[in-house]
């Protein structure tokens, strides 16, 4: 006979309506997918952005040294250093070699070339003058015309570079010296070097950025044994210290040629 089961006690089984739990399960589960999906659809593209470059900027500086090397290689990567840039220890030797070529164009334009030089050290800048028949007479401080006129040059060029300081350098030969006014040659390579200073001040060179000091005989850049090597001791050094850091490796030679001078004091 149809109809549905009783149980025990005249109550109705309801094994037949289980499926409804089952339905209501998958209908809820659709019901969240569609507010994912929906979710998904209106996402803030500014926000996306911003976690976009976060995350992509996170893993460029987490990158190992060869990861880095190999990121540089393709360039592809999102955030990856430019070599060179905001480098302070480049940006640096760029603004002193632009100097350099300054100083040394000019020589080349005056015909200075075997008495005026510039290098790039590891303590900075060094532009070398000899002293011979150009800044100083023989076991004299003060300045002569020509040493006047090209001091001045050399003090427009630190004018246009007023980021570094300026420490000016005097330098003997050996021979020594014993007059009145320079009972040593310390007192003549300080005197010389003073002298220096006070010409570029009067180039409108900032005060505050000059000192200067007497070496004497001492660090000498060729034999004191030859006429040619006391010649290029004879030398006063315009020294602009770095900033940053030096990078490493030798520093040059000055390379002046052997000047054709005979012997003379300091």
């Amino acid at each position: 006979m149809a109809g549905r089961r009783r149980r025990k006690g005249g109550q109705a089984d309801d094994h037949d309506e289980r499926w409804l739990v089952s339905y209501a399960d998958m209908v809820t589960l659709l019901l969240a997918l569609f507010i994912v999906l929906f979710a998904m659809a209106n996402v803030n593209t500014s926000k996306y952005e911003e976690l976009k470059e976060s995350l992509s900027g996170a893993f460029t500086n987490a990158l190992s040294p060869s990861a880095n090397g190999l990121a540089k290689a393709g360039e592809g990567i999102v955030g990856a250093p430019v070599p060179g840039a905001d480098d302070p220890v480049q940006a640096e030797n760029d603004d002193l070699r632009a100097l350099k070529e300054r100083v040394d164009a000019y020589a080349a334009e005056h015909g200075l070339s075997d008495k005026l030089a510039a290098r790039i050290e590891r303590r900075g800048l060094v532009i070398t003058v000899l002293t011979d028949k150009l800044l100083f007479a023989s076991g004299e401080a003060r300045l002569q015309g020509e040493g006047a006129t090209l001091l001045a040059a050399i003090g427009g060029l630190l004018r246009a570079e007023s980021e570094h300081r300026v420490v000016v350098e005097g330098y003997t030969d050996s021979v020594p010296i014993a007059s009145a006014q320079f009972p040593s040659n310390w007192e003549l390579s300080t005197a010389r070097a003073s002298a220096v200073v006070r010409a570029l001040i009067a180039s409108s060179v900032a005060p505050q950025r000059l000192s200067a000091t007497g070496r004497a005989h001492l660090d000498a850049v060729a034999s004191n044994a030859t006429a040619g090597g006391r010649a290029r001791n004879r030398r006063v050094q315009i020294v602009l210290p770095r900033l940053e850091a030096a990078p490493t490796g030798p520093a040059p030679a000055i390379s002046f040629p052997e000047p054709g001078i005979g012997p003379q004091e300091p």
